[in-house]
Formats: C-alpha cells, sequence, structure tokens
C-alpha cells in the first residue's frame, strides 16, 4: 500500500515513514500541500496522512484542492491543534477519512491507515462499474449500441491505457478522429495536449516544417524558430490523419521517430526526445495504399499495432437514434435551441436514408433541423428534401381505394410516372403510407407532416370522388 506523509516538520515525516515501513507499507512524503500535489503526479498513493497546519498550502487547501480535481484519495487528518469543529469540517465538508490528534496511536493509525485503502480498493471498484456501465451505449467522445460498435468500445478499452500506436481506418465522416480523441481521453496522456494534423491539407514544402518544426533560417521566409507538432504535443498524442496522403521521404523521417522517439527541427544539428503517442488515420484500404505506392510498407506495419476500424453509418444503423440524441443535446447547447425531442417519423427518415457522408452528414441534418425547429420536437418538414424524396414512405391497406398513379417501387418505398398531377402524387402518398402504418391514422398523419384533421378531410374527398366515379 502506497501512503503519502505531508507535514511541514522533518522529524515527524521521517518517523511516520519509519513507522509505515514496518507495516510494510510504502511511503512518501512531502513538506507542504504543493508539494504533495506535484508527488501524487508519480506517486499514485492509496491513502494521504496529511497534517492540517502547515505553511503555504496547508491540509484545508490540499483537501480543497484534492476534492475540485475529482481526487478521491483517503485522506486521514492529523494535527496537534484538533478540535470538534475542525473535524466536522475536514471530515464533512472537506471530504477527509478521519481526523487524529497528535500526538497518534501507532495501533489506531495502522488500522485507519488499512481501513482507508479497503476504502480506496472499494471506491476504485466502483468506478470501474460505473465506466463499464457507461461503455453500453458510448465510450469517450464516441456513442453507439450496435454490435460493432461496441466490439471497436472493447478495443478501445484495451488499446487507451498503452503507449502503442493505433492506425484507425474508415470511409469519411464516420468519425475516425472521435476514436483518436476517445484514445486520447481514455490515456494516461489525457492531461497532455491533442494534436491533430491533416497531412493531405499541407503542401509537400510545408508538412516536414508543421511535423518537426525548424530552426531560424532554415529555408525563405523562416525568420524564428518554430516548433513542430510532435514538440507542441509532448507528453499527449498526435493525430495523422490521411496518413496516405503524407509524402514517402516523410514517411521514412516518421519511421525513424516512431523507432526511437527523437525529433531533428529542419535546419537543426541535434536530435531531442520526444513523448508522443501517434495515432494514425486513412480513408484509404491501407493494404491498397502500400500496394499502390501511397504508404510504405514498414511504416504501415509499425502504426498497425491496434487497427481500429470504423464502419459506416449505413452498417449501424441501430446507432441512428442515439447518435442523434447526442447530436440534439450539442447542437442544442451551440445555438441556444430548446429542441426536446426528434419525433418517430423523423427518425424513421433517418433509419431509411443511405448516409453516404455518415455521421458527419448526420450531423449537418441535425443542425439544420435543430435550427429549423428552434424548440418542441424535430419533424419531417425540418429534413431537407434528398431525405423524404428517397424515402417516401407507404402505407397501409384497408382504405378500399386504389393507387393507380404510383409504381411501387418496395415495400417501403413509391415511384410516380412523368406527368402525374400533383393531386394524384398527394393522393397515392398519403394512401400508401396508410397501407405502410396499416391503416394507423395518426401515425400516417405523424409521417406525413400533417395534422389528423387534415388527413380525415382528404380521405373524405378521396371516398366522395370514388362515389362520384362508381355513379356515374
Amino acid at each position: 500500500m502506497k501512503v503519502l506523509i505531508v507535514d511541514d516538520e522533518a522529524s515527524q515525516r521521517s518517523g511516520l515513514a519509519a513507522m509505515l515501513s514496518a507495516w510494510n507499507m510504502t511511503p512518501a512524503t512531502a513538506a507542504d500541500g504543493e508539494e504533495a500535489l506535484a508527488k501524487l503526479a508519480d506517486f499514485p498513493a492509496d491513502v494521504i496522512l496529511t497534517d492540517l497546519n502547515m505553511p503555504g498550502l496547508d491540509g484545508f487547501g490540499l483537501l480543497q484542492r484534492l476534492r475540485d480535481a475529482g481526487d478521491s484519495t483517503p485522506t486521514i487528518v492529523l494535527t496537534a491543534f484538533g478540535n470538534i469543529e475542525k473535524a466536522v469540517r475536514t471530515v464533512h465538508e472537506l471530504g477527509a477519512y478521519w481526523f487524529l490528534d497528535k500526538p497518534i496511536q501507532p495501533g489506531v493509525l495502522e488500522v485507519l491507515i488499512r481501513r482507508a485503502g479497503s476504502h480506496a480498493g472499494l471506491l476504485a471498484d466502483k468506478r470501474n462499474l460505473e465506466r463499464q456501465l457507461s461503455y453500453k451505449g458510448s465510450l469517450g467522445h464516441l456513442v453507439g449500441t450496435s454490435p460493432k460498435m461496441q466490439e471497436i468500445f472493447s478495443l478501445l478499452q484495451q488499446a487507451a491505457p498503452s503507449k502503442a500506436c493505433v492506425l484507425i481506418t474508415g470511409e469519411s465522416g464516420t468519425g475516425k478522429e472521435l476514436v483518436a480523441r476517445t484514445v486520447h481521453a481514455l490515456s494516461p496522456r489525457r492531461q497532455g495536449p491533442f494534436i491533430a494534423i491533416n497531412c493531405a491539407a499541407l503542401p509537400e514544402t510545408l508538412i516536414e516544417s508543421e511535423l518537426f518544426g525548424h530552426e531560424k533560417g532554415s529555408f525563405t521566409g523562416a525568420s524564428e524558430r518554430r516548433p513542430g507538432c510532435f514538440e507542441v504535443a509532448q507528453r499527449g498524442t498526435l493525430l495523422l490523419d490521411e496518413i496516405g496522403e503524407m509524402p514517402m521521404q516523410t514517411q521514412a523521417k516518421l519511421l525513424r521517430i516512431l523507432e526511437d522517439s527523437r525529433v531533428r527541427r529542419l535546419g537543426g544539428k541535434s536530435e531531442f526526445e520526444v513523448d508522443v503517442r501517434v495515432v494514425a488515420a486513412t480513408n484509404k484500404v491501407p493494404e491498397e495504399a502500400v500496394s499502390g505506392g501511397h504508404l510504405r510498407e514498414d511504416l504501415f506495419y509499425r502504426l498497425n499495432v491496434f487497427h481500429v476500424h470504423m464502419p459506416p453509418l449505413r452498417e449501424r444503423k441501430a446507432d441512428i437514434p442515439a447518435l442523434a440524441e447526442a447530436l440534439l443535446a450539442d447542437l442544442n447547447r451551440k445555438h441556444e435551441c430548446r429542441v426536446t425531442e426528434i419525433s418517430v417519423a423523423a427518425l424513421e427518415a433517418f433509419e431509411r436514408h443511405n448516409w453516404p457522408g455518415n455521421v458527419r452528414e448526420l450531423r449537418n441534418v441535425m443542425e439544420r433541423a435543430v435550427i429549423l425547429a428552434g424548440e418542441g420536437a424535430i419533424e419531417r418538414r425540418h429534413l431537407p428534401a434528398f431525405l423524404l424524396n428517397g424515402a417516401v414512405v407507404a402505407a397501409a391497406a384497408g382504405t378500399g381505394l386504389v393507387v393507380s398513379p404510383a409504381v411501387h417501387d418496395d415495400a417501403e418505398s413509391v415511384r410516380f410516372p412523368v406527368g402525374t398531377t400533383v393531386e394524384e402524387a398527394e393522393k397515392g402518398l398519403i394512401l400508401r403510407t396508410l397501407e405502410h402504418t396499416r391503416n394507423n391514422k395518426t401515425r400516417a398523419a405523424e409521417i406525413l407532416g400533417i395534422s389528423l384533421k387534415t388527413l380525415h378531410n382528404k380521405l373524405k374527398e378521396y371516398g366522395a370522388a370514388k362515389e362520384e366515379e362508381a355513379g356515374a
């Protein structure tokens, strides 16, 4: 068990450290709260023992900083000036595990430390369970309940804590950068920077300067030293998007950096060490990029330690409702709207569309719909025409009416021949929608984006017209 001792008196620190060592615990010491916070970065303590009254950042300040940072490490407060008021404040208000007066009784302290360590283990188990439960529908920046997304979540859980490279593939708009951000957010580097660079967006003459940096005077226009992405991403994560568009010469330099973690700026005379996790992404099939001469084979193998393939949205339509809900919350904040839900009819239109632009296209459609709706629910009328034209629904038998002008392509669409009048098309659409909903008029009206009263009136018109035709 690791225990951090925080006390401004050197004799107290050394005495407590010797005591803990005798109990087969691993102690570390700090002279005040600031030093303790710095030490916790490299010494993940199971329990903290801290004096209350210290110069600099005292015990109260340390507890406040730990609480604000979300650090739930059990803390036992030791002080020679204890009273009930301070005990209540430290234990209840600031979240200390326990409060002991000096001089302490070794037997009592040992029992408390061991109980606090057990308490920390239970908290860790609880957080792990909550994290596992959260993975059922979301992970980091990703959302999805489909089996394919659950497999990706499982892989990312294993890959994120490591330092290994990750190669992300998938069509444009599938969320490859979100995967990279999730890897970063779940890794020990999450407090460090996340830097993304699009290799296809940079001219060949500038990409090495962007990646590796340059010294003053190294080329025309280099008026000052400039750090590259590897320096800026130190102790963090660097995403190299569209890696297949990187020039082959630059790929060779990148491979060397991945091998020995050392970078030399353009025009520089010496190398320096970098601590950066590299994640690469491409919308190409990697093996085809290698065979086509766009990606070095040795670089591919070096990057492909963990391979995450993001499926297109058309292959995981079960995720659309969850994705739409997540986008709704984000877009409400962005545009200060108060849209509360997505109608069944709108979701049905979403699920019928093939989404060639993937999640990026869904976001654009949702953004438009949120702005148009403003508040309440997103209805079919808030969706763009292309989303409806290719998914004209239809519906239900039981009306006793015939849809002659429509040509049925399949069970969920209808096509009208050239020359069909607007009135005929409207009638055909309404009757096919009723067929689709098995004559559920309320559902049909919602799908069509009209009121139930309007639907009834239209059906009366069609019925009257049929009687006139029969009478003639």
